[in-house]
């Protein structure tokens, strides 16, 4: 048997899922739409729709720890303000502010994930301004409230 053909027959054997993922969707949508259920894959439907739920949940994380890393960066190094820092922390409010709104309860997993999601932003401030881990709080000095708001920028 050669290397082509013993390619050709192990995609005969290989799900579409694993032979083509776009091409998966597309046909999962289709027979979605068209109430063919029997036909559907539905161990790897299932396993999809749960990765969607923890995309979700590791955007507000990330999103999150950006935030709270400018906001520190904001408030320590008030000599190097920037209106790229006011822009990132704009941005990545606007883009909690969307995922809040298409998936309201993703609000209790932020407020469930922000201490841990502040202890990742201060290591990473102290990493990338070359300050002291000690100088940063051990607790966000943000609230919950503060981080979310458009208006909020920290005093020095």
């Amino acid at each position: 048997m050669t290397a082509t053909s013993s390619t050709q027959n192990q995609s005969r054997v290989l799900p579409l899922y694993e032979q083509d993922y776009c091409h998966w969707l597309e046909t999962t949508a289709y027979l979605l739409r068209e109430g063919k259920l029997q036909q559907l894959d539905v161990v790897h439907l299932a396993e999809e729709i749960e990765d969607l739920g923890k995309r979700e949940k590791r955007a507000v994380e990330s999103n999150l720890e950006v935030i709270l890393m400018h906001l520190l960066k904001y408030q320590y190094q008030p000599e190097l303000r920037s209106n790229s820092w006011l822009f990132t922390i704009l941005e990545h409010r606007d883009r909690l502010e969307k995922l809040f709104r298409d998936s309201p309860s993703l609000k209790p997993f932020f407020e469930s994930v922000f201490e841990a999601c502040y202890t990742r932003a201060r290591k990473k401030a102290a990493v990338e301004t070359g300050l002291s881990l000690e100088l940063f709080p051990a607790s966000s000095p943000f609230t919950l409230e503060e981080t979310l708001n458009p208006d909020f920028l920290p005093k020095q």
